[in-house]
């Protein structure tokens, strides 16, 4: 019976130097296809918004990657997604939605469609709400609905990010105590954040302009009158503008705010009439506790500075005249 010794020991020289390098080139080829097996890497959540990416980072740490549906500069009441933003959706294992702003309430159903393993949570769960009223539009009404904007609000972050660690936990109950530490710490900064605004509000206005009303929930919860330049969603009428402007004035209104996402001539026009100082904001951005802290400090410093304007006469008749 011949051995393996014995066979290959009859094989020819070169042909025996052949199998060598078939052999070394088999295992060659297992190494580099080993060498390639894709690595682990960190699942995919999918958010509506900057606020909601940045208190999910936080709570998430290194377990997750966190994207935008809407991006920086973009209006989510408006935006639609890109062919590409559908397309990495689909690697997502989960979405996580702020509640009830534009994006959510036209998307939402195409993009679970689009990806139906998706699993969705809601963090608006539990937020005490503001239902806005109906109004009248010209010759139509427009129902009323959900003021949508529930993150710029201290006591609203504070349920968002609850609802973040249970939805994170659900995912991967391994790293519960993970993600309870670190909800622990965003807390800490939502009530510090709370703390520094509500020092702040202590010798400020308590009536400020705004062009889109991104700001409810947070004049709600320090007592503060918001007036909203537009008008239904829509561009202000003249008679509009003239009904803000004595309003502004009889109400001592030393702030507007705006939003780059939006037209700011109409702010403009009011500003010189009324006499106020238009200030740019930013509710949107991933600097949660900044922009919260920036709002209050501006109608706090023009509050100490009595910011009063020279209001144009021939401003108020060219609006009169639109």
């Amino acid at each position: 019976m011949r051995t393996r010794h014995h066979i290959f020991s009859q094989l020819h020289p070169g042909k025996s130097i052949l199998c060598s390098c078939c052999m070394a080139l088999i295992v060659c080829l297992f190494t580099a296809c080993d060498s390639k097996q894709p690595t682990s890497r960190k699942p995919t959540l999918t958010v509506t918004l900057e606020p909601l990416r940045y208190f999910t980072e936080t709570i998430a740490g290194d377990k997750f990657k966190v994207v935008s549906m809407v991006p920086k500069g973009s209006s989510p009441e408006t935006y639609d997604p890109t062919p590409q933003q559908l397309v990495n959706l689909d690697k997502s294992i989960a979405y996580l939605r702020i509640g009830y702003i534009g994006f959510e309430q036209a998307w939402m159903d195409k993009l679970t469609t689009n990806a139906p393993h998706l699993k969705i949570f809601d963090t608006s769960k539990g937020i005490d709400v503001i239902q806005e009223a109906g109004y009248n539009h010209g010759d139509h009404h427009h129902e009323g609905g959900i003021e949508p904007h529930i993150w710029n609000s201290a006591r609203n972050a504070s349920a968002i990010a609850r609802n973040i660690y249970a939805a994170l936990s659900e995912l991967d109950s391994a790293n519960e105590p993970y993600y309870k530490h670190r909800l622990d710490s965003l807390q800490q900064i939502i009530a510090q954040t709370d703390t520094e605004v509500r020092d702040r509000l202590q010798n400020a206005d308590t009536t400020f302009l705004i062009y889109h009303p991104a700001l409810s929930y947070f004049a709600r919860d320090y007592g503060l009158k918001q007036i909203s330049i537009e008008e239904g969603g829509k561009e202000p009428s003249p008679a509009h503008l003239q009904a803000l402007i004595r309003r502004c004035k009889e109400r001592h209104v030393r702030v507007v705010f705006v939003q780059k996402e939006f037209d700011s001539r109409n702010a403009e026009i009011i500003a010189r009439e009324a006499g106020v100082k238009i200030v740019s904001i930013n509710p949107l951005s991933y600097k949660w506790s900044e922009e919260m802290i920036a709002v209050a400090k501006a109608l706090s410093e023009f509050c100490e500075q009595g910011v009063v304007l020279n209001p144009s006469s021939t401003l108020l008749q060219s609006i009169r005249n639109m």
